[in-house]
């Protein structure tokens, strides 16, 4: 008599949500080389870290669904209603159908590339006021950047910078709320509350002249009035958080590799690929829901229905299988797909947009406008998340 026995299910059980927190790059290294798809108690989910069953993950939305329930729950409570992201096909096409004009490419470059070089040039100023010795990079440049180019796109009139980082902040910590804080559901209302007030009085207004807005876009995709509000939240709590920290990332990192900050500054046709290896260095996404359909074998685990599933693009993106020297900066590294923006359809709507005003704007005028931009380390810088990963404050400094 002939048995089969059913693969074992690597349990990481020593996996630490404090230290992820802190740093998750050593978790990562030791789930890549263990497991790279295994149930972590701690999280209540398995993580999936390799780069090539991410991939097969983004490939198959029938078995690996974005229409998760469990921890996805906080995020429609966070917004109010399931946006485009924790849809699959048909539902997500369609929303998404609604949004893809305006961020193509040649949109971008000839309605939105005015816009960000205006945003980027006025912000620059109050850093620069700010002066090299009490500038913070976040503070002063990346954050409010990220957030009036959001308001722009968005079409949001009559919000502020603050406004949109408070939102932002609000609606993320809200998706991330799994203990169910009080406080933090009475802030993430409050914003809520806030927004659906400032689309009530625009919705109108772009029913009746219609433009080239997100928000306006969705209008005329001919979505509901929630579903046009739960992708505006959902704009504003993940849209800002890429562009914010891949400026401050990015000039962290050339900041501790000088040699390749002089080579960008002496070939500038490099920037797209300092923001590219940006992205993939520090995922400032680093990982995303998704929810089994049926009992599925993924990189030889079986995984039964219903399972929650964790895709950490953030460990993907340093896979010693997909990249050489995986936790190296290296601006030189030979061009390779990441996963800094996802992929397969739920590929982020927006990165044209980040790769403009960020990579191709944002970041190389800090430094034709500040000579010798470099971290300042007579402050202290500070770093936050996993979920979300990124620099909250980056002193900076130049030569006056």
């Amino acid at each position: 008599m002939t048995t089969t026995s059913t693969p074992a299910v690597p349990t990481a059980d020593w996996v630490d949500p404090a230290a992820l927190m802190a740093d998750p790059y050593p978790t990562y290294r030791r789930l890549l080389a263990e497991s790279p798809v295994a149930w972590v108690p701690a999280l209540g989910r398995y993580l999936v870290t390799s780069a090539a069953a991410c991939r097969a993950v983004e490939e198959d939305q029938q078995t690996y669904s974005a229409s998760v329930t469990g921890g996805a729950a906080t995020l429609i409570r966070a917004l109010g209603a399931t946006p485009m992201l924790r849809k699959d096909d048909p539902e997500h096409a369609a929303e998404r159908r609604a949004v893809n004009p305006v961020l193509r490419p040649k949109t971008l470059r000839t309605r939105w590339e005015p816009v960000f070089e205006r945003n980027a040039r006025a912000q620059l100023e109050v850093l620069r006021e700010r002066g090299p010795d009490e500038a913070d990079l976040d503070r002063d440049y990346a954050a409010p950047l990220a957030a009036q180019n959001l308001i722009d796109l968005l079409g949001l009139r009559g919000a502020s910078p603050a406004d949109m980082q408070r939102w932002s902040h609000a609606f993320i910590a809200g998706t991330g709320n799994l203990h169910d804080d009080p406080e933090i559901w009475r802030r993430c209302d409050a914003a809520r509350d806030e927004v659906d007030a400032l689309l009530g009085e625009l919705v109108p207004h772009y029913r009746a002249h219609p433009d080239d807005t997100i928000t306006s876009a969705l209008l005329q995709g001919g979505l509901p009035p929630s579903a046009v509000a739960a992708n505006v939240k959902l704009t504003i709590s993940g849209g800002m958080n890429e562009p914010q920290h891949v400026v401050s990332g990015t000039v962290w990192a050339l900041s501790r590799h000088p040699d390749q900050r002089d080579r960008v500054l002496a070939d500038p046709s490099l920037w797209p690929a300092v923001f590219e290896e940006a992205v993939r260095y520090l995922s400032p996404i680093g990982m995303y829901p998704r929810e089994t359909t049926r009992p599925v074998e993924l990189a030889g685990v079986p995984l039964p229905a219903g399972a929650p599933i964790g895709v950490v693009v953030a460990a993907a993106n340093r896979d010693p299988a997909a990249f050489e020297r995986p936790d190296e900066f290296d601006v030189a590294r030979p061009r390779r797909p990441h996963l800094g923006f996802g992929s397969g359809v739920h590929l982020c709507a927006g990165h044209w947009a980040a790769r403009i005003s960020i990579g191709e704007i944002a970041v190389p005028l800090l430094y034709a406008q500040l000579p010798g931009l470099r971290t300042d380390p007579r402050r202290e810088e500070a770093w936050h998340g996993w979920v979300f990963r990124g620099l909250t404050s980056l002193p900076v400094t130049w030569d006056s």
